[in-house]
């Protein structure tokens, strides 16, 4: 129903892919990978230091989540004074577009798209749009040339993987990993299993005794802490409008099966004979934003939301037809969840009405059915460097010598999966929320193990552990490091050092100069003050 994006269309990793005829190479000093926010902004920072660059983007859109539903800066759970550099522009850019002339941190996508795109071309930033890579050429620790999707053939000094996914990073042969590590691994309290302390009243069987969909086995197979590789839950951020002028009804779902939305029904019925009243706030998230617009997301402390729980499992590591197929269900189960909610008998009526009182706003993704562009990914490889950043990292030993960059958001993960206490109760499994503290972002943490590969920074799937990464996986930190990681592509490729040789102490000026905050600052709050907050878990 809706063009997906192209990233789906990655051959990256299957064996079916006819190349399309070869072209002659195009050389560039420095070659971002993924037109999401870190990689516009890595690109931005490169060119602006002279180096001529190329940003690929296999959509047709550049700015990742930012122009696909999510419209906030995320800074309610961060520290304003850590926001600098690019980020900070692209902000400040959106308020000169809304005539405010102040950062603004909640927005609209076609206003975020806007803005990314004035950016990017005041910097004289080539995009090719619609193309994705399928092969990278090495020589010796050196990625010299990739292969994209239509045959043309790039050839660099410096390379950035910026993606959600990290393709380039493992077709150049770098060591990754996914998943949660358990709390030996690292030493971490956070690591691993995480039950949610309250089980959920709900038959979670058929009449055959086999789980419901939804369901990904039984709570007592998993032990607390172990190690895991289920990556947390996806689901599209869509965009909803009440405004009757700007409101297009909700497609139905192609592939709609009521006995998905068993567990959901089942729950409905508990609360009902508890005389508990359900609206649809218990069940999504639903944010006002400006003209009309609701963002919605996945609900954290909801028991069943937009999050499709277990469909993300396999993503990280997925070939091109997988990887289809699990969009394809993120939609269908979406799709159907909404019209579970606005038709089904069993959902009691008054929710029905409400539900139906919504539909997709009109001005967002006009070329896309109203419906978002991307998946949010929020999770998926993360380069394993000789440097990995843990929870420790991010509430302890704050501070690092080779800082390119201040994260401050909270440990945020949402649920991974939904697990059979018994056949009358459930539990959700994976949840984070840990207050923030202001830490400083290592630039070992976006560098390969120098034997693996001298040419390549991995701002976006950076080497961090599950617990550590729910504080980078922001855009606006994912803006911060892709800046540093523009600046750092473009000393290596000038001056023909490795990624791992480049000079620290003036990439830190340099950053500095450019407005980053990359140092603790004087008066400034370290800690962000929770007791406004969700429980932690």
């Amino acid at each position: 129903m809706f063009p997906s994006r192209l990233v789906l269309l990655f051959l990256v990793f299957s064996g079916t892919w006819a190349a399309a005829e070869t072209k002659p190479s195009v050389q560039y000093d420095v070659v971002v990978y993924g037109g999401v926010p870190c990689g516009i902004a890595a690109s931005i920072a490169a060119a602006r230091e002279g180096a001529s660059v190329v940003l690929i983007e296999p959509t047709k859109h550049v700015g990742g989540l930012n122009t696909s539903g999510l419209n906030t800066a995320e800074s309610e759970h961060m520290l304003k004074w850590t926001f600098g550099g690019i980020a900070l522009e692209f902000y400040q850019r959106m308020g000169q577009i809304y005539g405010t002339n102040q950062p603004e941190y909640f927005f609209e996508s076609h206003v975020a798209e806007q803005a990314f795109l004035d950016l990017l071309k005041a910097a004289n930033v080539p995009v090719r749009y619609g193309v994705y890579v399928v092969s990278a050429d090495r020589e010796g620790k050196r990625v010299r040339r990739i292969t994209l999707s239509d045959g043309t053939v790039i050839s660099g000094k410096t390379f950035i993987d910026a993606s959600y996914e990290g393709d380039l990073m493992a077709l150049a042969d770098v060591s990754y990993t996914f998943g949660r590590e358990s709390t030996a691994d690292y030493g971490e309290d956070g690591a691993g299993i995480r039950f949610e302390p309250t089980t959920r009243k709900a038959a979670t069987v058929d009449e055959r005794g086999q789980l419901l969909p939804g369901i990904s086995g039984w709570a007592k197979d998993y032990q607390p802490g172990a190690a895991h590789p289920g990556v947390m839950n996806y689901n599209w951020r869509l965009t909803f409008t009440q405004v009757k002028d700007k409101l297009v009804p909700i497609p139905a779902p192609q592939h709609y099966d009521q006995a998905r939305y068993r567990l959901l029904e089942n729950w409905l019925k508990e609360k009902a004979s508890r005389n508990e009243p359900v609206v649809l706030k218990d069940i999504l998230d639903l944010y006002p934003r400006r003209n009309g617009h609701i963002e919605v997301n996945n609900k954290q402390v909801a028991v069943i939301s937009i999050g499709d729980f277990g469909a993300q499992f396999k993503y990280p590591d997925a070939g091109p037809a997988e990887r289809q197929q699990i969009i394809a269900e993120h939609t269908d189960y979406t799709l159907g969840l909404l019209h579970f909610l606005a038709n089904d008998p069993s959902v009691p009526e008054k929710l029905r009405a409400e539900m139906r009182s919504y539909g997709l706003h009109k001005d967002e993704f006009t070329d896309n059915g109203n419906w978002p562009y991307q998946l949010y990914v929020r999770e998926a490889r993360r380069m394993r460097a000789a440097t990995v950043v843990t929870q420790k990292d991010v509430i302890e030993d704050r501070r690092k010598p080779d800082s390119i960059a201040v994260g401050s958001h909270f440990i945020d993960s949402h649920h991974v999966q939904r697990l059979a206490a018994s056949p009358t109760e459930f539990v959700n499994e994976g949840r984070l929320w840990r207050v923030g503290y202001a830490y400083q972002i290592p630039y070992r943490a976006l560098t390969p193990k120098p034997e693996e590969c001298e040419n390549l920074l991995v701002p976006g799937a950076a080497s961090y552990t599950h617990v550590a990464y729910c504080t980078l996986r922001l855009e606006s930190t994912w803006m911060m490091v892709g800046h540093a990681a523009g600046v750092a592509a473009s000393m290596s490729a000038q001056s023909d050092k490795s990624v791992q040789s480049v000079d620290l102490p003036s990439l830190q000026n340099k950053l500095r100069t450019q407005g980053q905050i990359i140092d603790f600052l004087p008066a400034q709050p370290e800690q962000f003050e929770h007791g406004k907050h969700e429980k932690q878990f």
